[in-house]
């Protein structure tokens, strides 16, 4: 049984996205061979509006899954398949594009905080042009364990302790946490020996490897190398809240131009030419 290595921390950096929201960057294209099939992790959290609230009006998506994960505020999403919906504090959506989709997601809010994570998953080639497909998931549909320990962890998608979280028949097979480990504490997790795994500290500090050398904290993104467990520890004065993510590999080409993600670069320009020309859509 091998704990994992870190292979790279790294610090969110600012950018802005959609109509001008101002977000940070966990990832995106340079680590996505490391992190595949992980494509982009972005954390949206400002309680100042004019960072959101022109939110992302709509666009298309063709040949991913965006996965949508609400703690603070109001989202209202809408697609072309006939999804509409309100995102709150807790709740999740995970959205497969499939074939295509167009949706917005603008603020249903004009002030207060705003604080979520919008994650791409890629899918394979079998699967990239499968119909588009929606699951949004209130928070009471969220399972929450507290472990003897008193780590808290609400199961997103994965199995733990018994536990199924409500993201179900997704292609790459993935986990995702939302852990809490409070002070002076110490959760080990098992993970798939080849997947591949990251964690994105969100709150508090603590020690994301059994070395306990440098300590992550808040807007940190921790990549892992392989191995059969991750092991997390917190100092005696700080608590950490994190997400931990894992999936399986797919390992094929990665061809990327904004909102689409395909195999080559004569799908891309194709996906372009039937957004413009009206025929981008599929399932109707």
């Amino acid at each position: 049984m091998s704990i994992r290595e870190i292979y790279k921390v790294s610090k969110s950096t600012p950018v802005t996205e959609g109509a001008g929201v101002q977000l940070k960057r966990a990832f995106a294209q340079k680590e996505t061979t490391i992190l595949d099939p992980f494509l982009l992790l972005d954390d949206f959290h400002s309680d100042n509006p004019d960072d959101y609230i022109a939110g992302f009006p709509w666009h298309p998506h063709r040949g991913i899954e965006t996965v949508t994960y609400m703690l603070e505020g109001k989202v209202e999403h809408q697609d072309s398949i006939g999804n509409q919906g309100i995102l709150k504090g807790g709740d999740i959506q995970w959205m497969t594009a499939g074939s295509g989709i167009i949706h917005s997601e603008m603020p249903a809010q004009v002030d207060g905080l705003l604080w979520g994570f919008q994650l791409w998953v890629n899918l394979p080639a079998a699967s990239k042009m499968m119909p588009p497909r929606y699951q949004d998931i209130p928070a009471n549909d969220v399972p929450e364990i507290t472990l003897e320990n008193g780590v808290k962890v609400r199961i997103l998608a994965g199995k733990m302790n018994g536990k199924v979280g409500p993201v179900q028949d997704i292609v790459t097979n993935p986990e995702y946490l939302d852990v809490t480990i409070p002070p002076n504490t110490k959760f080990e997790h098992l993970i798939q020996n080849d997947y591949t795994a990251f964690a994105y500290c969100f709150e508090g500090e603590g020690y994301f490897d059994a070395s306990k050398e440098q300590p992550a904290s808040a807007e940190n993104l921790i990549i892992y190398k392989n191995g059969d467990s991750v092991q997390i520890t917190t100092s005696d004065n700080n608590h950490v809240r994190f997400l931990l993510v894992s999936g399986k590999p797919i390992k094929e080409p990665i061809v990327w131009y904004g909102p689409i993600v395909m195999n080559t670069q004569e799908e891309i320009q194709t996906a372009f030419t039937e957004y413009r020309n009206g025929t981008f859509l599929k399932s109707d």
